[in-house]
């Protein structure tokens, strides 16, 4: 038995398909296939229903990849054991980042970063919170930025920043007179919110809920984009709720249209999340510590309430 043919049975059970799984490990199909038969015939097992199309694990495979994914993961700790005693931070790292997150935070720390550690090839994808999770537990990033708690007993949580939500409020609505607003205040019959799947809509759902036992669900307006519903409140269809770092880049003469909520400001908390088996901890770290340094010039709010962004 060796890591290559374990690596080779994760890529089949990901794929389910002999030839997807080939092309992503950069070997022929029929080396492939011969690796996977030799672990077979070496444990007297099958790992893989072949008659199933897609291919499928037998009971027995699904275990046999579980403790894979296991054993693959402490032999990479090996390197990473090796990068750490020489000071190494480098090689690739792959990033995921929430869609509500990435256009404001990741302007502010890229740069730096790539400056400072000029070994490390950074490969950012924009995903969402169950995308991000599913990846991390199956050794498809090494690390995100999101919204937490996400309460996953595979992940561990560093928090960056806490960013208090603002109310994007338009002329002529039913708050534009007040200077702060209150959770009370807020209505999800006139609120516009992001599409299904992102989780800075079930942060503003589960804040306009814990002041309010029953709700209407039959929303007027959902989008994909926060700039969507700023334009679609600027036509009168309702209001909408901001994450902080949005406003900064909202022009001078909407200003006007923002109110922020009396303290303590309900807010999201952004960590730096990844695997429990901590590999690439150099890099994770040295990334905690470049975005920390530029998040402190741009955002200093401390009294908070913590809201979940989990759909509930």
């Amino acid at each position: 038995m060796t890591i290559t043919q374990l690596k080779y049975a994760l890529a089949i059970a990901e794929h389910k398909n002999f030839t997807k799984a080939a092309e992503k490990c950069f070997v022929t199909q029929p080396t492939l296939s011969t690796q996977i038969q030799k672990l077979e015939d070496e444990l007297d097992v099958v790992i893989f229903d072949r008659g199933k199309k897609p291919i499928e694990l037998t009971d027995v495979g699904q275990k046999i990849v579980n403790q894979a994914k296991n054993i693959v993961n402490e032999a990479e700790r090996i390197q990473d054991i090796v990068d750490q005693q020489k000071g190494f931070i480098g090689g690739e790292f792959k990033l995921g980042i929430i869609p509500t997150i990435m256009p404001t935070l990741l302007p502010m720390f890229l740069n730096n970063f790539i400056k400072k550690y000029p070994k490390v090839k950074l490969k950012i994808e924009e995903l969402t919170t169950e995308e991000i999770l599913s990846r991390l537990n199956d050794g498809h990033l090494d690390a995100a930025i999101a919204a937490t708690p996400l309460e996953s007993e595979n992940v561990k949580e560093r928090p960056l920043y806490y960013e208090p939500f603002v109310a994007y409020i338009p002329t002529n609505h039913r708050l534009s007179d007040k200077q702060m607003i209150e959770v009370a205040d807020l209505d999800l019959d006139d609120m516009l919110l992001l599409e299904d799947g992102h989780c800075f809509r079930d942060g503003v759902i589960n804040l306009c809920k814990s002041f309010k036992d029953q709700m209407d669900d039959n929303f007027q307006l959902e989008s994909g984009s926060i700039e969507t519903l700023i334009k679609l409140s600027n036509e009168g269809l309702g209001m909408t709720l901001l994450p902080y770092m949005h406003t900064l880049d909202i022009k001078e003469k909407q200003n006007v249209n923002l109110r922020y909520f009396d303290e303590p400001s309900p807010a999201r908390e952004v960590s730096l999340i990844y695997h429990k088996s901590e590999l690439k901890m150099q890099i994770i770290n040295a990334l905690h510590d470049v975005i920390s340094g530029v998040i402190r010039g741009a955002i200093a709010f401390s009294n908070v309430e913590i809201i979940s962004p989990l759909s509930k």
